[in-house]
């Protein structure tokens, strides 16, 4: 399945838990580096208080989520940048931000990237798993994944499977909005620890991999 077909033929919330367990990759200049995704959230566009496209704000900042699904939103908040993957038909800005990975290739070089923080704190967060990556500005905004030195490999024989994928809240949503900081629209693996907020007491056997 390519890219265009899997970002855009089913609702953002279904790709977004259809995501976890794949792997995400990025091969530039320091080799392969990347992990298997925990946790992804979704944000279903306009009438999305939580989205950065909510009520249709457009702008040069947000134009990645306007592109047709398959097309890279790379976003900075502070010093920190975040990967967020259109989903949905043009100008239709619904998508998905990767928030965790469970570190599986170029771990030494991740580790170096990250100042020499390891284990848990390698990649548990989207800032942190940027970090890792070694992306330190927004040059991959607009691209289409195809187009770019990232890689979701959609073969599900290279997918890990959870034991269970769990629906919760997104993390850091503005509560005063009681509806969309209610919404099931982050999903991870259960008992994972590279999950962003995972208490170490959760933690499952096998990382929660089936």
């Amino acid at each position: 399945m390519d890219y265009s077909t899997y970002f855009t033929n089913h609702s953002t919330a279904e790709i977004a838990k259809d995501l976890i367990g794949r792997p995400l990759i990025f091969d530039e200049k320091q080799g392969k580096l990347g992990g298997y995704i925990v946790e992804a959230e979704a944000y279903v566009g306009k009438k999305d208080r939580a989205a950065h496209s909510f009520g249709g704000r457009r702008s040069q900042a947000n134009e990645g989520l306007y592109r047709r699904g398959g097309t890279l939103y790379i976003y900075s908040q502070r010093q920190y940048f975040f990967f967020d993957i259109a989903c949905q038909e043009e100008d239709e800005p619904q998508g998905v931000l990767i928030r965790a990975i469970e570190p599986a290739w170029g771990i030494e070089t991740m580790v170096k990237n990250r100042h020499g923080k390891d284990g848990v704190l390698l990649t548990n967060g989207p800032g942190k798993m940027m970090q890792a990556l070694g992306i330190t500005s927004r040059n991959w905004d607009l691209h289409f994944l195809s187009d770019s030195p990232f890689k979701v490999d959609l073969a599900d024989q290279n997918r890990r499977l959870p034991q269970e994928i769990i629906a919760a809240p997104r993390v850091g949503i503005n509560q005063s909005d009681p509806y969309w900081a209610k919404q099931p629209l982050r999903f991870y693996v259960a008992g994972n620890p590279y999950v962003s907020d995972m208490k170490k007491r959760n933690y499952a056997k096998n990382n929660g991999w089936a």
